[in-house]
C-alpha cells in the first residue's frame, strides 16, 4: 500500500497536527515564501512520488491567502508526482456563494471546486457543507463529513426534559431534525430573512419553545447576527435559556462580545474545524480523530458513510428495489 504524506498550510496547524497523531503519522513540513512583490511559493518538504499526500488547509480568513496556500501545495504535489492529492479542507468558507440570487452575481462555491480540480486535486474531504448542492459543484470524488454525533456527545447524559432543538431557519431545519433525533428531542426553527451580511430578521420561530431551554444547532456563526436575533425572539416567545452549538465557530467581528455577554446563553459548543476564538468560556470539540478515521479510510478504500450509521439518515441502507420486468 502507498505511503500517507500529510501537509499543512498556515491556517490551522494544531488541528493538521492532531489528525496526524489520530493515525500514527508524522505531519511533514512546507515551507511558504513571500516574495517582494507580494507573490507567494509553496515548497514541500518530503517525498510525494507515488504516494497519497493530503493537504490540510481550513479556507478561513484571510480566506484568500489560506486559498492560494492550498492551491500552491496542490500544485507542488501534483508537480512532484503524487500518485493522489486529497485536499482536506475542514471548513469549504465558499460553499455561502452556491446559487444565482441576484442579478451577474458570483457563483464562489463551483468557481473554488473547479479551480482545486484544475490543480490537481483528485479528492476532497470536508466537513458539513452549508448547502448539500455544494457538494456537485465538484468535478471530483467528494467525502462529506458531520460534526453531529462529536456535537450530540457532548450533550448526552444530560437532563434534557425541558430541552428543544431550535434551528435559526427553515434551510437548516433538516439537519436540526437528524441532531434532534440523536437526543429524543423536539425541534423548532426560526424564519430568517437576510437583509446583509451581517443582519438578519427573524420574524416567527415555528415549534414549541415556551418555558423550555432552547438548544441552537447552526452549520456557521460568523458574526453571530442570526443567533441573537434568534435569541431575542425566543426570549419574545417566553423560552427560558440557550446553549448554542455549531460546527464551524468563526467568531468575527464582534461576535465573541455578542455571545459571550448574551443574558440568555448558557454554554456555547463548537468544533475546532478553525482555530478557536479567544473565549475562555468556549467549549471546542475536536475532530481531528474524525478525520483521522476518514483518511484511514480512504486510503484502505473502504466505506466513509458507515462512520455516520445512526447519525445521518440519508446514509442509511438502499430502500428495497422496485421490480423490474425482465
Amino acid at each position: 500500500m502507498r505511503e500517507i504524506v500529510v501537509f499543512s498550510g498556515s491556517a490551522h496547524r494544531p488541528l493538521a497536527a492532531a489528525i496526524c497523531s489520530s493515525i500514527g503519522v508524522d505531519l511533514s513540513g512546507v515551507e511558504l515564501t513571500r516574495f517582494s512583490n507580494d507573490c507567494l511559493q509553496a515548497q514541500l518538504q518530503a517525498n510525494c512520488r507515488q504516494r497519497d499526500v493530503y493537504i490540510v488547509q481550513p479556507l478561513v480568513p484571510p480566506t484568500q491567502e489560506h486559498l492560494m496556500e492550498l492551491l500552491l501545495m496542490v500544485d507542488a504535489a501534483k508537480g512532484a508526482s503524487a500518485a493522489q492529492i486529497t485536499a482536506v479542507i475542514p471548513h469549504y468558507a465558499y460553499a455561502r456563494s452556491d446559487k444565482k440570487d441576484a442579478s451577474r452575481i458570483s457563483l464562489g462555491g463551483r468557481l473554488v471546486a473547479d479551480m482545486l480540480a484544475t490543480a490537481g486535486v483528485t479528492r476532497v474531504l470536508t466537513m458539513t457543507l452549508h448547502a448539500p448542492q455544494v457538494h456537485g459543484f465538484f468535478s471530483v470524488p467528494v467525502d462529506h463529513l458531520s460534526a453531529l454525533g462529536v456535537l450530540a456527545e457532548h450533550f448526552q447524559g444530560r437532563d434534557l426534559s425541558d430541552t428543544v432543538v431550535v434551528s435559526p431557519d427553515l434551510g437548516n431545519a433538516k439537519t436540526a431534525t437528524q441532531f434532534a433525533r440523536l437526543l429524543g428531542l423536539p425541534v423548532a426553527a426560526g424564519s430568517k430573512q437576510r437583509l446583509a451580511d451581517d443582519r438578519v430578521v427573524i420574524d416567527a420561530v415555528v415549534g414549541d419553545v415556551a418555558g423550555k431551554h432552547a438548544l441552537i444547532l447552526d452549520d456557521e456563526i460568523a458574526t453571530g447576527g442570526s443567533i441573537v436575533e434568534l435569541l431575542d425572539k425566543l426570549q419574545e416567545l417566553g423560552c427560558t435559556s440557550a446553549s448554542v452549538a455549531c460546527t464551524h465557530g468563526l467568531f468575527v467581528g464582534k461576535a465573541v462580545e455578542r455571545l459571550r455577554g448574551h443574558p440568555m446563553i448558557t454554554e456555547t459548543v463548537t468544533t475546532d474545524t478553525v482555530p478557536p476564538a479567544d473565549w475562555p468560556e468556549l467549549t471546542v470539540r475536536s475532530v481531528a480523530g474524525l478525520f483521522g478515521e476518514a483518511i484511514s479510510r480512504v486510503h484502505a478504500g473502504e466505506s466513509i458513510s458507515s462512520l455516520f450509521d445512526g447519525v445521518d439518515p440519508a446514509l442509511a441502507p438502499p430502500q428495497p428495489r422496485l421490480p423490474f420486468p425482465v
